[in-house]
């Protein structure tokens, strides 16, 4: 039942939102808890979550949906009484994020706007994902039906994830592709402009191998084929993480 061990865990799960919030939002961390507290939506929607899903396993009919449904109108974003939210999560500016009902997050994970973990079909049971601990969501990201997304793995922006991840992994595209990390952590930045691109990687690979014929065919006929059009090579972005990583 709801009561004094309930408050407790809400009051220390608060500070551990508040304290994620400072390490990994560069804006936020020359600002005191309490401004912090006050001003950050992504703050105001765990915490009325946290609440919720407390009285939501307390049984209590009702008001768990009605608090839920009115930190959506106030900060943008959504999440169901039932889903289970594990310490220090930091959704950063909030608005649009969806956590579905039997969505599970682990410690330490980072959210960034537009962020979806749905479901997929209207059957009962778990059909939103679970994400383990450490894992950081890229802007837009959409995370769809019972998956699992590993342990410190990084999700680009607006990829769209319908597989589980493993662990330690980077996933890009739509639909996503997984690119393993070995050795390395995953840390908890915003460099998305430093992610791998499978997809540019396999037009890269075929237009190598289309020039590769084309010298092939100049050396057989004698006669070379007049490109008709400019092609220009795709070129990865360069420089330092803007994240400062």
């Amino acid at each position: 039942m709801l009561g004094l061990g309930t408050l407790r865990r809400v009051t220390r799960e608060l500070r551990q939102d508040v304290a994620a919030a400072r390490e990994r939002d560069p804006a936020a961390r020359t600002l005191g808890g309490s401004d912090i507290l006050l001003t950050y939506g992504g703050v105001h929607a765990l915490l009325t979550h946290r609440v919720a899903h407390g009285l939501y396993e307390a049984g209590l009919p009702l008001v768990p949906h009605v608090l839920s449904g009115a930190a959506r109108v106030v900060t943008g974003v959504e999440i169901h009484p039932a889903a289970r939210i594990g310490e220090s999560l930091f959704i950063d500016h909030g608005t649009g994020v969806v956590i579905g009902e039997t969505a599970e997050i682990g410690d330490n994970v980072t959210l960034y706007q537009g962020v979806t973990l749905g479901g997929t079909g209207f059957h009962r049971g778990k059909r939103h994902p679970t994400v383990e601990s450490d894992v950081v969501v890229g802007s837009g990201a959409k995370l769809l039906g019972p998956i699992r997304v590993g342990r410190a793995s990084k999700v680009g922006a607006n990829s769209v994830v319908i597989h589980d991840v493993p662990a330690n992994s980077t996933v890009v595209g739509n639909p996503g592709h997984p690119v393993r990390i070995d050795g390395r952590r995953t840390d908890p930045d915003a460099d998305w402009a430093h992610l791998p691109d499978p997809v540019a990687d396999a037009i890269k690979a075929l237009a190598a191998r289309v020039a590769e014929l084309e010298g092939l065919l100049a050396e057989a006929t004698g006669r070379r084929l007049e490109p008709r059009a400019e092609v220009r090579p795709m070129r990865r972005a360069r420089g330092p993480s803007p994240a400062g990583g």
